[in-house]
């Protein structure tokens, strides 16, 4: 009879402790909409966080070929015989051949400027790109081209998909221009007047 009586004691103290914990680690309705948010005219809606860039602790303010690999470079960029492993480039780009994700500053390498993503600066190359992103600054080489930009190119060959500002060289082509272009072969692929001689305005 003592053994049930302690028996049933324990059992009292220890169904509450069981059940506390158990609420603790149960995952409610309420504990869902905090991560969810409802708009009245879509409905249910998932926020989810977008994809953060790449960023160093502490940047590196000098880089020879592929050395250091670093995702932030602030300083001074010797791209010889290239370098390609400095996502975010601040500064000089002096060499052969460059390539980053972003960068701002001025890029003099011989054969090739290339970046990814977006440039504020100015190239000077053989080959100058911007492929995926916006130029904002000027481009001078023998072939450059942008996905947009906002200032000058000049060269044998330009090529830009948005164009602010102005375009010379011996052929000049924009999908859309507001500005101006001065070479042999100038075209805008949007304007009333496609393809001029000399000089082309877009507006």
């Amino acid at each position: 009879m003592k053994k049930l009586i302690a028996i049933a004691a324990i059992a009292v103290f220890a169904l509450p402790l069981c059940a506390a914990t158990a609420s603790s680690d149960m995952v409610t309705v309420d504990d869902v909409a905090d991560d969810l948010s409802v708009d009245e005219d879509n409905g249910l809606e998932v926020k989810v966080d977008a994809p953060r860039k790449n960023v160093a602790l502490w940047p590196a303010f000098i880089a020879i070929w592929d050395f250091p690999e670093t995702p932030d470079l602030v300083g001074l960029r010797i791209t010889v015989p290239y370098s390609t492993k400095q996502e975010n480039v601040t500064g000089v780009d002096f060499g052969l051949w460059g390539r980053s994700e972003y960068f701002e500053g001025v890029q003099f390498n011989v054969l090739r400027n290339d970046v990814r993503d977006s440039c504020a600066g100015i190239q000077f190359g053989c080959y100058n790109s911007v492929a995926r992103g916006d130029l904002f600054g000027i481009q001078v080489g023998l072939w450059n081209e942008s996905q947009s930009h906002r200032g000058a190119q000049f060269g044998a060959i330009n090529v830009s998909g948005d164009s602010q500002g102005v375009q010379i060289g011996l052929i000049n082509r924009s999908e859309t221009m507001y500005g101006f272009q001065i070479g042999l072969i100038n075209i805008i692929r949007d304007a009333e007047f496609q393809f001029m001689p000399i000089v082309n305005i877009g507006f």
